[in-house]
C-alpha cells in the first residue's frame, strides 16, 4: 500500500491521480491532500478518500505546505499549477520525500536550486509529464543513463500553419480546443503557443543532465509518440500510446511495475499515422524565447514563466489578443536582469517583479 500526499487535488492532474487510487484501492491510499480553495469538489474528495490531513492554500498556506512534508506519506505528488508549486516541491525534498512531479514550474523556475537540493537529500524526482515520462521509460527508469539525443514531440497545437493575421484573431475558445490532449486551460494555451515545449526542454535539461545541444523538438501531429531517445549506436527508442495522462500519472506511483488503466489501447488493425514534421520555429516565437532564456539560465526562466502566466490569463479573460502573449513576455524578458539563482526568496521577488511588469504592459495594450 503506497501512501500518497496529493498537492493540487482538484486540478486536471490531481483528479486523475484520484482516479488511479479508485482503480487500485488496495495499492494506493491518500493520507494527505490539499487544494487551493475549499470548493465543493475538494469537500467531496475529502469525504470520499478520508485523508488524515487536509488543507487549502487560500485559507492557510502554511498548513497547505505541511501536506508536502507529511510524515506518513511515502510519496508526494505535486499537481499544483504555476509558480506556487515550486515551494511545495522544495518542502517535499527537504523532508526527504520521493517527489512525483507534474508541476513544470518547479524545474523551469527553480531547476538548479531544486536539483541541487534533491541531490543533497538523496531524493528521487519522478517525471509525470507525458514527454518526460516517455524519456524516462526509454532510459529504463534511469535518469543517469547515457544517450546521444533526447527528442521531445509536440502536436503543434491547433494553429499549426496559421498566418500572423489568423493568429491575431484566435479566440480563447479556439485556443482551448487542443486537437489531441485534454488539459487544464493554462497548459492548453501554452501548448498552442509552444511555450509548453520550451518549458519541457528546460525540464529535460534539469532532469537528465542534458546539454541543450542534445535536446530536440519535433512535430508529431497525432500525439501517439510521446518522446524518443537516440543512443550512441544510432538506435532510437520511442514510447507510444494514446494521448492520455493516465499512464504517466499511474506509472509515477507504480514503477517499475505496470498496472491496468482505463486508457484506450492503440489499435494496430487500422491505419495509424506516425508522421514527423520539422518544427517551424518562426511560427512559434515563444518557443524560441523560452530556449533563449533557458540557455542564459539564472533567474530569466523564472521571469519568463511569471510573464507567461499573467499574459495567458489576460488572453483567457479577453483582455489581449493571442499574439499579444508573446509581445508581453518578450517585453518583460527584455527588461529583466539575469542573476544567479541563490534562494527561493530571491525567485519569489523575480516572480513578483515580472508579474508587475507584465500587468503594466497589458494595461497599456488594452488602452
Amino acid at each position: 500500500m503506497k501512501k500518497i500526499a496529493l498537492l493540487g487535488s482538484t486540478g486536471s492532474i490531481g483528479v486523475q491521480v484520484l482516479e488511479a487510487v479508485r482503480r487500485h484501492p488496495n495499492s494506493f491510499k491518500i493520507v494527505a491532500m490539499c487544494a487551493n480553495d475549499l470548493s465543493k469538489a475538494f469537500t467531496q474528495q475529502v469525504k470520499e478518500f478520508a485523508p488524515q490531513f487536509t488543507a487549502t492554500a487560500s485559507e492557510d498556506k502554511a498548513q497547505a505546505l505541511k501536506v508536502a512534508e507529511y510524515a506518513d506519506a511515502d510519496i508526494v505528488f505535486n499537481a499544483v499549477s504555476g509558480f506556487a508549486g515550486l515551494e511545495y516541491s522544495i518542502k517535499a525534498i527537504k523532508a526527504g520525500k520521493t517527489l512525483a512531479l507534474a508541476n513544470k514550474e518547479t524545474l523551469v523556475c527553480g531547476g538548479e536550486l531544486v536539483t541541487r537540493l534533491a541531490n543533497a537529500k538523496g531524493v528521487e524526482i519522478i517525471p509525470v509529464d507525458s514527454e518526460h515520462s516517455a524519456i524516462w521509460q526509454c532510459l529504463n527508469y534511469d535518469k543517469k543513463a547515457s544517450f546521444k539525443k533526447l527528442i521531445i514531440t509536440a502536436s503543434g497545437g491547433p494553429f499549426r500553419g496559421y498566418t500572423e493575421e489568423q493568429l491575431s484573431k484566435v479566440t480563447p475558445k479556439q485556443a482551448l480546443n487542443h486537437p489531441t490532449w485534454k488539459m487544464g486551460p493554462k497548459v492548453t494555451v501554452d501548448s498552442a503557443t509552444l511555450m509548453n515545449k520550451g518549458y519541457e526542454v528546460i525540464e529535460a535539461h534539469e532532469l537528465y543532465g542534458a546539454p541543450y545541444s542534445k535536446i530536440e523538438t519535433v512535430i508529431q501531429p497525432t500525439s501517439v509518440i510521446h518522446s524518443l531517445v537516440e543512443f550512441a549506436d544510432g538506435a532510437v527508442m520511442a514510447q507510444m500510446g494514446s494521448p492520455d495522462m493516465q499512464v504517466p500519472i499511474q506509472l509515477a506511483l507504480t514503477y517499475p511495475r505496470r498496472m491496468s488503466t482505463d486508457a484506450q489501447a492503440l489499435s494496430f488493425k487500422k491505419a495509424m499515422s506516425l508522421e514527423f514534421l520539422p518544427l517551424n520555429r518562426k511560427q512559434y516565437p515563444l518557443y524560441d524565447l523560452a530556449l533563449k532564456c533557458a540557455k542564459e539560465g539564472g533567474t530569466l526562466p523564472c521571469a519568463l514563466n511569471a510573464a507567461d502566466e499573467v499574459a495567458v490569463k489576460a488572453f483567457l479573460d479577453g483582455k489581449i489578443k493571442f499574439t499579444d502573449i508573446f509581445l508581453t513576455v518578450e517585453h518583460v524578458i527584455s527588461s529583466s536582469v539575469r542573476d544567479e539563482v541563490v534562494s527561493f526568496k530571491q525567485l519569489e521577488e523575480v516572480d513578483r517583479t515580472a508579474r508587475w511588469k507584465a500587468q503594466k504592459f497589458i494595461y497599456k495594450l488594452s488602452k
